[in-house]
């Protein structure tokens, strides 16, 4: 079956129905043509080509037009001589298209009559006219001028440009050598012919992972699959109007036709210029046509704007039944929830291929269930399964099958097979390498980017390597042309979305030792250049700014298509932005002013657009008033102090204070995040539950209280105490971790099932809004039951019991609440921040405020309590860090972290007796805790969300550019371990494993290093993982030492904290941000469904018991 005989079926069937409709989207109404007179065209071209062509073997004829009316009969036309259609872009540079053309052996081009003067402009003596023009079809054929020496060497010079170095090899007899396959297949299996007759469709050239254009034949055989299975998934009938959205170089056009012309449906064509007009598109398409089923990139469909796209394209009342999206990533999903409306009834799907397999290898259907409201659960969206005739394969770096993991998507079939280049013969079932990389994940495949250098910019791929061997990129000629000369003359060699928006002049390429051009020193070049920009960019003024600003926001939001104004309250996390967009919004505003804008992530992250307007403006222009009026924005002052300025100021505490507070301390342990641990007076008779729990805390405490605490909490602690003058000492005997025994472990479902521990809700806190606070957990040693406390979006500060999830108290803060709360050294007193500005200070017992210390900005920091002085260490976003006597109700002294918002919790170490304080401008400081004198500091240069955490040696500290820095306590650098992806989650030391470090990335791993920086395993979890992990062993839980980390999507992991090994998983119904802690069997945790979690663990055994 071939693609002109379907069509023909189809119309015999549906002859007076409307086949294709052309809408100019101007004062002209639409036109159309029935199948009775597409076939009646097409017919008269045939005769013609028949007669004026000759047909010796295999004939490919070239088409040079715009998409219209006569369109379809055209390429029906060519089909039915038989022959292969060869689309030419009109708008493609000629050199370009040149070298297709000779590549492909192009003898015949049609051109479409009002393009006969711009196609002789661009290819002077290289065709000649033998024909007469077929007026009625719009039509002139030219035939090639075989005697052309120009036109040869032209090709050549082109050829040279992009095949600088030519592979040699020799092939063997019975081999076919395919250069896009790994492995070389004999012909003995059977093979495919490039000149079997009339057995190609059409032609067409892409790029390659090479940068060379390569020409691709595509038999009947290859595209027909795909046009019936898609043709089936979509349920496509003659009622439908498909809209021709892709361009005739780029193969999904094919399918879009074809769907529709061999279904007896209508296909829609419309002016290249009305598809980059979103307005008039989207009246064209479901105003006036009622567009039912619409194959698009994402670019496309982003282009319309969000506005319309909810209006229009996905509203309740919508026409369109079918969205199909390919040929780029798949949108997020929560985008695409935004703009699906409830009642909205499209079916959408992801489609994957290559033009090297033309032209779809799998289709997936999005669950119509993960649009509902009160679906909240991450959905990674999957490749799909493979379509008709196809097989897809995914092989790692040796060939071999991967079935679970990371690898490179393969793709063919016995008779999917397309022929590249200069290829004559190709083995049947041949794969195909594409260059994209996925993961597979319980039998699905999940796209995670291309290998190569291409890129894609304006929603077209290109690559860079064949950008710089085409323009040279980089070099200069001697006479030194100018800028816009040479921009002009690049464009007569590139398409339009490959031309650079500028160029750095050099003196002279720098070169390796090895002769060949260093990249590296480029980069350099190039980044000096975007310094000295910076220093020279200029504003005109607050209008201009406001301006630009507004196009930033939108850029960075994907947001440009749409015309809908800003409002000056918007927030941008509240409007489809995160952490990782924020750091990038955040640069192009530093690009934009051409200086650093001290403050202004913290701004971003917290305060509406007016609000970073203001800030920056604030920065631009300190001396102009008319700037400097905030409306809404308070200035707070220090409580008490009449603006005296603290810096190194320290009011040493009196020993009647001492005594005071001696007299009223609890005995208590308390946990927080990353196994943070606060005891105080805790006694042997101090039992814990089975009086064999350890959660390998790091215990912060003055010499006097070592013989005080639980002998189950100190076991093999004492040693380490009296060696390094601290109770938690690393003895750093871990052998150097070997490459070989790194272990990675991924979240299968084989994990889950045979894991030995469940967990299961013990119970569950309505806090009426998001909880992203980490719970704190504090454990009398009297007979009082155990309290959480724990703060919510909603304002509120909860304590609830540990054991029966019953509210102690409840205590509206003023504003939402994200910093984690800590206890006072006598137990009296919680501790926590607020979006207010405010330190508050709140009785534990319950929950009346003892005291409030105002900052200058919103504190999402934790604080950090000393043992020996009873002073509270916070930090805010107005950039201090403040050291706080919550007895005396009293600022000690406050210290300016340079410029940067602290967003994470201080980090006090006894020995040296130092306070870490981390900034989101990037700085590590060490400070005095006495005086608040800056002892170092080393800069990062990405800000740091991470809290510092530290042991007797080293100080570690993750960072958004996906490294954990570790230094030394006198501030030298130990060493940097990469991943890949941010890093917000804090490290996890604990006094249970000893040498490990633990911590989460953005990468979606929990990864587990060693104090020398040596990866001993990485789990991948479901999800990015921003919490901070914590370690733990029981009794009651085999006494294995354990991990509990939670990702983003909810998952609770119990992990096995020497090997990295799955022991346990639970699901949260909502996205979680918190850290969890766990005391015995119990881990707490907080979670974006507005609840604070209690899970409680068991053996699987003493459940089934």
């Amino acid at each position: 079956m071939t693609l002109q005989e379907m069509v023909n079926q189809a119309a015999s069937l549906y002859s007076d129905r409307k086949a294709v409709w052309f809408d100019e989207c101007n004062d002209r109404p639409p036109t159309f043509y029935t199948y009775a007179t597409v076939v009646k065209l097409a017919t008269e071209l045939t005769a013609f080509l028949q007669k004026h062509c000759d047909q010796q073997g295999e004939c490919e004829i070239g088409l040079y037009c715009y998409p219209g009316i006569n369109l379809p009969s055209w390429i029906l036309g060519i089909l039915q001589v038989p022959a292969a259609y060869s689309p030419v872009d009109p708008d493609a540079p000629p050199m370009l298209s040149t070298y297709f053309m000779k590549k492909s052996n192009l003898q015949y081009i049609l051109v479409e009559n009002d393009k006969i003067n711009k196609f002789r402009m661009s290819y002077v003596g290289w065709f000649y006219c033998n024909s007469s023009t077929i007026e009625h079809i719009g039509l002139t054929l030219f035939q090639m001028s075989s005697s052309n020496t120009d036109l040869n060497s032209q090709v050549d010079d082109v050829k040279s440009k992009y095949e600088p170095f030519k592979a040699m090899g020799n092939s063997q007899p019975g081999y076919t050598i395919c250069p896009d396959q790994t492995e070389v297949k004999t012909s003995e299996g059977g093979y495919m012919d490039v000149g079997q007759k009339y057995s190609l469709a059409y032609v067409l050239h892409t790029s390659g992972t090479t940068g060379i254009p390569k020409i691709v034949r595509v038999p009947h055989k290859c595209i027909v699959p795909n046009i019936q299975h898609l043709k089936s998934i979509f349920e496509i009938t003659q009622d439908d109007m498909l809209f021709l959205a892709s361009p005739l170089t780029f193969d999904p056009s094919v399918v879009e036709l074809f769907i529709a012309l061999t279904s007896g449906a209508s296909i829609l064509v419309v002016p290249n210029t009305v598809k980059m007009m979103p307005v008039e598109l989207s009246a064209a398409l479901f105003h006036h046509h009622h567009v039912t089923v619409l194959q698009a990139t994402p670019t496309l469909l982003r282009r319309f704007g969000a506005n319309i796209i909810k209006s229009t394209v996905l509203s309740a009342n919508t026409s369109l039944r079918v969205l199909a999206l390919g040929g780029e990533a798949f949108p997020v999903l929560n985008l695409l929830k935004s703009w699906k409306h409830k009642e909205n009834k499209t079916s959408i799907f992801n489609l994957y291929g290559i033009t090297e397999v033309s032209s779809w290898a799998t289709c997936y259907k999005i669950p119509e269930e993960v649009f509902s409201a009160d679906f909240t659960t991450e959905f990674p969206i999957p490749l799909g399964s493979p379509l008709l005739g196809t097989k897809v394969e995914v092989r790692d770096t040796n060939g071999s099958a991967v079935l679970e993991g990371e690898g490179q998507i393969f793709i063919g079939g016995e008779e999917r097979i397309c022929f590249l280049d200069d290829e004559i013969t190709v083995p049947l079932g041949t794969m195909r390498e594409t260059g994209d990389f996925v993961r597979v994940q319980n039998a699905k495949l999940f796209f995670l980017g291309r290998k190569d250098n291409q890129i894609k910019r304006h929603g077209k791929r290109f690559n860079i390597e064949c950008l710089q061997q085409a323009a040279d990129l980089f070099v200069v000629p001697k006479d030194d042309l100018e800028e816009r000369e040479t921009l002009k003359e690049l464009q007569k060699h590139l398409p339009a979305h490959a031309v650079p928006d500028e160029l750095v002049l050099i003196k002279a390429l720098p070169l390796t030792s090895h002769g060949k051009v260093d990249i590296s020193e480029l980069n350099k070049i190039y980044q000096s250049h975007l310094n000295s920009r910076r220093r020279d960019s200029k504003l005109s003024g607050a209008e201009e700014l406001w301006e630009r600003l507004q196009y930033l926001w939108k850029s960075v939001l994907g947001l440009l298509g749409d015309s809908t104004r800003i409002s000056k309250d918007a927030v941008f996390l509240y409007s489809g932005g995160d952490s990782l967009k924020a750091l990038r919004f955040y640069g192009e505003i530093e690009m934009l002013v051409g200086k650093a804008v001290p403050g202004l992530l913290e701004v971003i992250l917290s305060r509406s657009i007016e609000e970073v307007y203001r800030h920056i403006l604030k920065i631009l222009f300190p001396d102009e008033d008319q700037f400097m009026n905030y409306d809404n924005v308070v200035k707070r002052k220090l409580s008490g102090n009449s603006g005296e300025d603290f810096h190194a100021k320290y009011i040493k505490l009196k020993s009647e204070r001492g005594l005071e507070v001696a007299s009223g301390l609890m005995s208590f342990i308390a946990l927080s995040r990353g196994n943070h641990c606060f005891s105080v007076n805790s006694t042997k008779s101090f039992m814990q539950p089975n009086n064999t729990v350890q959660v390998g805390v790091e215990l912060l405490q003055p010499p006097s209280f070592l013989h005080l605490v639980t002998p189950s909490i100190m076991k093999s602690h004492v040693q380490g105490y009296e060696m390094g003058n601290r109770i938690l000492t690393l003895t750093n005997k871990a052998n150097k971790t070997d490459c070989c025994s790194v272990q990675q472990i991924h979240a299968e479902c084989s994990h889950v099932t045979m894991a030995e521990l469940a967990l299961c809700i013990r119970w569950k806190s309505n806090t009426r809004k998001c909880v992203d606070a980490s719970p704190l957990v504090i454990i009398p040693s009297k007979e009082v039951s155990a309290s959480v406390y724990v703060g919510s979006h909603s304002h509120a500060m909860q304590a609830i019991d540990l054991d029966s999830g019953e509210t102690k108290w409840e205590k509206n803060l003023g504003d939402r609440i994200e910093s984690s709360a800590c206890v006072s050294k006598c137990g009296n007193f919680i501790v926590v921040g607020c979006y207010d500005g405010l330190v508050y200070v709140l009785q534990s017992s319950d929950g009346e405020i003892h005291w409030t210390f105002v900052t200058e900005d919103t504190v999402k920091s934790s604080a950090v309590v000393d043992p020996s002085s009873g002073l509270v260490y916070i930090g805010s976003h107005d950039q201090h860090v403040y050291a706080l006597d919550i007895y005396q109700k009293a600022c000690i002294w406050k210290l300016h972290c340079e410029g940067g918002a602290v967003f994470s919790s201080p980090c006090l170490s006894s020995f040296p007796h130092h306070l870490y304080v981390a900034t989101l401008g990037g700085l590590l400081l060490a400070v005095n805790p006495v005086t608040g004198s800056k002892i170092w500091k080393s800069f990062l240069g990405k800000p740091l969300f991470s809290s510092p955490h530290c042991n007797e040696k080293y100080i570690c500290v993750g960072c958004v550019d996906g490294n954990l820095y570790c230094y030394t306590h006198s501030g030298e650098k130990v060493w940097q371990f990469s991943t890949n992806g941010p890093v917000f989650s804090s490290p996890c030391i604990s006094s249970l494993t000893k040498q490990e470090i633990f911590f989460g990335s953005h990468d979606c791993f929990i990864y587990c290093c060693n104090m020398e920086g040596n990866l001993l395993w990485k789990f991948e979890a479901t999800s990015s993982v921003y919490g901070t992990p914590f370690v733990f062993q029981s009794d009651d839980l085999k006494n294995k030492i354990l991990l509990a980390a939670v990702s983003r999507d909810g998952k609770v992991w119990i992990l096995n904290a020497k090997s990295g090994t799955a022991e346990g998983v639970d699901k949260l119904p909502g996205e979680v941000f918190s850290s969890p802690v766990v005391w015995g069997t119990k881990l707490v945790v907080g979670c974006r469904n507005d609840y604070v979690y209690c899970l409680d663990l068991y053996t699987t055994e003493k459940k089934n018991s």
